[in-house]
């Protein structure tokens, strides 16, 4: 985007900054407030929380904010939407990202240093929304845990539409709207019904690259796959939406990240990483960790992300079943007027089940597909062998769980390590040690002796791998593409609430901008702040600091 909005100059003021608004003007607003100028003229006090029906969004008027504070700006933000250099420091920027201009999309809450999270999953290459800034409300108070200051932190996205916001509509029997909704998906976010994936052969046995790459551009109208197994094109749009999402979660497998609050309405139709609450990267690798102190079943933790992704696209399938269901009938006048008749349900239906069946297995080769691939990389494999995912993934996740080792030290700390540092099992039981904690190693039933020789065994088995695809000459390249892949920094829950004391309560503000350049140059060795904040916030997670938890309002 930038390099098509940026002037000569670098970059765009807000002024020459192009607007749209795509979305509210091809879907049906609230009867109420059908546009901003009638909703600014209403008084405050009917623009509360009431039955919306018929729309898809209503307008509301920002409350003005009587005192603002710019505490942190992203500069990636600014570049990547066009907006040049220095113009965060105008008033008309303040007043916009403070909610007293017009309005983009805002998060109200308390100080959200968890914004610095957008940035650093962007820079790892993780679909996500981004935080263009964030705005202190010194007057306004939060109601959270306890009484906090407010801020607004303004963000963006490719859309902001949701499973949930399919889920609202299949709830009220709205068929119109959301045959209306899945369209403007289709033909407006993801750029024309062409841009979507084919159907994939049924017997399921294509290659990895058919699965990562499949045919495109079959034409709006057509339907594909043989009598009763007939995929239109909202079969289209529900597999796009699906193999998105299986893409995103398995990067925050591969990186150790967990959202904390994975429900219909927090999964994004374009899928991204969204609505960051009680999110977390992992410390020690725990596959039942859970950064949400309100998940006691755990329906949230690391190890069912994937699994609770799938459920809720399932949910998308329901929610779209009768358009996906109808195959080539999908646009005869008499079903769009009058939907399912009790003649053609058991078909519609059985053909809508078959649909979402076929997609969780194209869901699961795709999420397995990237997941190998990102790991292949942070282990610095240059290709891909089918015992890699038994020999090396799973074997070192039971080591690092088994040793209560920290997940993503110890692919950074592997990316330092020489060859020649490994090559005897001696060195190798030697070097295990860069793994443990200062503490030393941790796990039930360890000795030091046989925690060093479960590491060095698994040196040895990558240290052959790594021959394999590097030979023995190249291995200084293969350490720099592996620190590019591998952060050395992270925003950690115990970082991301020292950075909150700092800033609120020590009006220490600097902090806020060295933390989000680290977050958003998280391969960098270093970065030429403060040495010893940037070692500390890179060393170690102190001990009772390790796998905090916190709430969905925190």
């Amino acid at each position: 985007m930038a390099s098509q909005l940026s002037d000569a100059n670098g970059g765009l003021s807000l002024a020459e900054l192009p607007k749209s608004n795509v979305f509210t003007s091809k879907l049906p607003p609230d009867p109420a407030f059908e546009t901003p100028e009638v909703s600014h003229r209403a008084p405050r006090e009917t623009l509360g929380p009431r039955l919306v029906k018929g729309a898809l969004y209503t307008f509301v008027r920002p409350e003005p904010a009587e005192e603002s504070e710019l505490l942190g700006v992203s500069p990636k933000a600014m570049n990547d939407l066009g907006l040049k250099p220095g113009e965060e420091l105008s008033p008309k920027f303040k007043a916009l990202v403070a909610g007293n201009e017009f309005y983009w999309d805002e998060n109200e809450g308390g100080i959200y240093p968890w914004a610095q999270c957008y940035g650093a999953l962007s820079a790892l290459g993780v679909p996500t929304t981004r935080a263009l800034s964030i705005t202190l409300l010194p007057q306004s108070k939060v109601l959270r845990e306890r009484l906090e200051p407010g801020a607004i932190v303004a963000r963006f996205a490719e859309s902001w539409l949701r499973i949930g916001t399919f889920d609202l509509l299949r709830a009220r029997g709205d068929r119109e709207l959301i045959r209306q909704l899945a369209t403007y998906v289709a033909e407006d976010v993801f750029q024309g019904w062409e841009a979507l994936p084919a159907m994939l052969p049924l017997d399921q046995s294509q290659s990895s690259d058919t699965v990562d790459n499949p045919p495109r551009h079959v034409s709006w109208d057509q339907v594909e796959g043989p009598p009763g197994s007939e995929e239109n094109r909202f079969a289209r749009l529900y597999r796009e939406i699906a193999r998105r999402n299986a893409k995103t979660v398995a990067a925050w497998q591969a990186y150790g990240f967990m959202n904390g609050v994975l429900n219909t309405d927090n999964t994004s139709i374009y899928g991204l990483s969204l609505d960051y609450g009680p999110f977390a990267f992992m410390d020690n690798f725990d596959p039942q960790y859970t950064p949400n102190h309100d998940d006691h079943l755990l329906r949230y933790c690391y190890k069912n992300q994937p699994s609770i992704i799938w459920w809720n696209l399932v949910r998308l399938g329901e929610s779209l079943g009768e358009l996906i269901g109808a195959g080539e009938d999908v646009d005869k006048e008499d079903f769009v007027r009058d939907g399912v008749t009790e003649e053609a349900a058991p078909a519609i239906i059985k053909r809508a089940e078959e649909i979402i069946d076929r997609t969780g297995k194209e869901f699961r080769m795709v999420f397995l597909n990237e997941y190998k691939r990102i790991m292949s990389n942070r282990l610095g494999l240059r290709s891909q062998k089918e015992t890699d995912f038994q020999v090396l993934f799973s074997e070192l996740l039971d080591t690092l769980e088994a040793l209560e080792l920290d997940f993503n030290h110890f692919f950074r700390r592997l990316s330092n390590i020489s060859l020649s540092d490994i090559e005897t099992k001696e060195t190798r039981e030697r070097t295990a040690s860069i793994f443990f904690h200062n503490e030393g190693f941790g796990g039930i039933g360890y000795t030091e002796d046989s925690a060093r020789q479960r590491v060095g065994d698994w040196l040895d088995k990558w240290r052959q791998r790594i021959i394999e695809d590097w030979g023995v000459d190249q291995d200084l390249e293969r350490q720099r593409i592996m620190k590019s892949t591998n952060p050395k920094f992270l925003p950690r829950g115990w970082i991301l609430d020292e950075v909150i004391e700092r800033v609120e309560r020590r009006g220490d503000r600097e902090v806020l901008g060295r933390v989000m350049h680290m977050a958003l140059n998280p391969f960098n060795e270093e970065w030429g702040q403060n040495h010893d904040e940037e070692e500390r916030f890179c060393g170690d997670v102190p001990r009772f600091k390790r796998a905090m938890m916190c709430s969905c309002s925190s």
